[in-house]
């Protein structure tokens, strides 16, 4: 039985997925089922960064240090 990959092991995943997407060289059936693969991980992906989030803040919350604040990317 396969490992659950690591959560860096997915995302690097997903990247090569969108790389071979966007070369464009893929079939059309190709193309479907890389999609269909790279929805999936990014889907556990967005699951494992929620988790992730509700964790800290717990923890935070914890520490008396709770406060929700708005990530705002400083690279966009």
């Amino acid at each position: 039985m396969k490992e659950k990959e690591t959560f860096e092991e997915e995302i690097k995943r997903l990247e090569k997925i969108v790389d071979d997407l966007a070369e464009g060289k893929l079939t059309l059936a190709e193309s479907i089922k890389k999609y269909e693969e790279g929805i999936k991980l990014a889907r556990g992906c967005s699951a494992v960064l929620n988790e992730a989030q509700r964790k800290v803040e717990l923890l935070m919350k914890k520490e008396g240090k709770f406060s929700l604040e708005t990530f705002e990317d400083k690279e966009s």
